[in-house]
């Protein structure tokens, strides 16, 4: 479980293809170690596996299904993603609850910088569209932020300049692609309000 608050990035280094999905190495500031093989990573959102540190590259796996709800599909070396590890027993919770479990992938229509904030617009598949609530949080890339409008196919955030400093929000041009995860909480009542109809 993370929380969307991000400090740490890593840049592809290799791609390994296998049959039924691909192993990712990444060059990253996070310290991590081999007696930290298990913990589980949220990588542009998604939450993976480390599997092995060698000569300061973390390996992931990722399978099929992980590959095809998210941006990972598109995947290049070079790529920055932004890093977060597992949140920790009294840790400071500042953004929102994150499961790492990407519901799709969302596309870039419009960055407009105004004044020193940015606001991103960003397209949806049409089935996501009915669990988008304005002010309600969302995960983009990982990062934990708001839904500032929401449109008739589409909805808008604000990035305050610390966070499109600090993430790969920075990297995004239009029709980039990322991983966009729906709030749990909205989705849990969504499903507890249909079940009592």
């Amino acid at each position: 479980m993370f929380n969307g608050i991000i400090f740490n990035s890593g840049e592809i280094k290799k791609i390994l293809k296998r049959p039924k999905g691909i192993n990712i190495f990444l060059k990253s500031n996070l310290k991590l170690t081999s007696k930290d093989l298990g913990i589980s990573v949220a990588c542009d959102g998604v939450c993976l596996t480390l599997i092995s540190v060698k000569n300061k590259l973390l390996e992931f796996y990722l399978s099929d299904e992980t590959i095809v709800r998210s941006n990972f599909k598109n995947v290049t070396i070079g790529k920055i993603l932004n890093l977060e590890l597992p949140l920790r027993y009294k840790q400071q919770i500042s953004g929102h609850i994150c499961q790492g479990h990407v519901d799709c992938v969302g596309k870039v229509i419009s960055i407009k910088n105004i004044d020193k904030s940015y606001k991103f617009r960003f397209s949806i598949p049409s089935i996501f569209k009915q669990d988008l609530i304005e002010k309600a949080s969302i995960s983009i890339n990982g990062i934990s932020l708001t839904i500032s409008k929401v449109l008739s196919s589409s909805f808008e955030i604000w990035v305050i300049p610390h966070t499109y400093n600090l993430t790969n929000l920075s990297k995004l041009k239009k029709n980039s692609l990322v991983n966009i995860e729906i709030d749990i909480l909205s989705k849990y009542v969504k499903n507890y309000f249909n079940a009592k109809k």
